[in-house]
């Protein structure tokens, strides 16, 4: 394998639902994958939200995979194609992410936050859509405002380092 295929196996940061919320099926696609995951369907067209069911410590369906997912490439992913990114650095890259993605969810529990969202990449839209709304309510204790820079840092992250963002 190459160090793209290693990386994305070994990241799957889209596919648990951090930097993507949904993947977008086509019509073809639709018999094949509505057997393997909850598809959401809508006028024909297809969508299963993140994180993908297929997923488990790597993408268990990567050879098949849908399209959507085959043709994605996140700006981390295009960095070390370009060679402006060592595979290593790559690698440590998605390893900060998953660990301010651990510590915002440690913090989430520990303040009692209860969002309705199954996706992480949703979830956090939540999140800063009721600290935007609530914010001088819940952003009274020193708990609430690190949460809300945590928030800010793990976008700021996937927004410089993989080119999308939350919000």
């Amino acid at each position: 394998m190459d160090d793209s295929t290693n990386l994305c196996l070994a990241c799957g940061l889209c596919c648990d639902g951090t930097v993507i919320g949904f993947v977008q099926l086509g019509r073809e696609e639709l018999p094949a994958y509505r057997d393997m995951m909850d598809v959401e369907n809508s006028n024909g067209e297809g969508f299963f939200l993140q994180p993908c069911k297929k997923f488990c410590d790597g993408c268990t369906i990567y050879t098949n995979r849908p399209k959507q997912c085959a043709k994605y490439e996140c700006a981390l992913l295009k960095a070390l194609d370009e060679k402006e990114l060592a595979f290593d650095a790559a690698v440590e890259i998605t390893k900060e992410v998953k660990l301010k993605k651990i510590a915002l969810q440690e913090r989430l529990d520990s303040l009692q936050i209860k969002l309705h969202s199954q996706s992480f990449y949703f979830q956090m839209a939540e999140l800063n859509k009721l600290l935007l709304n609530n914010g001088a309510e819940l952003l009274a204790t020193q708990d609430h405002l690190a949460l809300r820079a945590e928030l800010n840092q793990l976008d700021s992250l996937l927004s410089s380092k993989f080119g999308g963002s939350m919000f």
